[in-house]
């Protein structure tokens, strides 16, 4: 691993972890547990990305959000806060209004990486839709499977054989195997 790579935590938000969220995503658990073993390789080098939703959602987030009221409503505000097992302490935050969270604020804010470990949720929407503009913008991207969760196990396994058909700028990988590169594995 290059001293240039940074850990991307998509999305580790209540909103997606808490059974009662109408976007949970099942496996939550386990895909934050990877990430927070993932966090302590990365001091420093860490973002941690949230998906919040727009004030006033235009073009196709409009009916997007007319199928997910819930997510506009004030009341629900704190369900957009990360979870507490991943503190925001010294990592970068990243906050945008869309799945994807690679773009030129995204590299401006992680400086001229050109090396990203990928993890969170879920895989087949927010992670895959980061990994794919990361890919473009000729970012090495390694996407951790064992600390990303889908919306389905099935999607999971979907999602990540499509970012497999984009290696080598797309690679998948496991916690176990990060560790291993740092001489770390158990």
């Amino acid at each position: 691993m290059t001293t240039g790579s940074w850990l991307v935590l998509v999305d580790l938000q209540r909103i997606f972890g808490e059974p009662a969220s109408q976007w949970f995503t099942p496996r939550f658990a386990d895909a934050a547990a990877g990430a927070v073993r993932l966090r302590e390789l990365f001091p420093g080098r860490t973002a941690l990305t949230r998906f919040l939703a727009p004030k006033t959602p235009e073009g196709a987030w409009v009916p997007y959000y007319q199928q997910w009221p819930f997510a506009l409503d004030p009341a629900n505000a704190a369900l957009y806060d990360l979870v507490p097992a991943l503190p925001p302490g010294d990592a970068v935050l990243i906050d945008r209004p869309t799945f994807g969270k690679w773009d030129a604020a995204t590299r401006a804010a992680l400086g001229d990486t050109r090396d990203i470990v990928l993890a969170g949720v879920s895989t087949d929407c927010c992670v895959l839709s980061t990994a794919l503009a990361a890919a473009d913008d000729g970012v090495r991207v390694r996407v951790v499977a064992d600390a990303c969760a889908g919306l389905s196990d099935a999607d999971h396994q979907r999602a990540l054989d499509v970012m497999a058909l984009y290696a080598p700028l797309i690679e998948i990988t496991t916690v176990e195997e990060i560790l291993a590169e740092r001489g770390l594995s158990r």
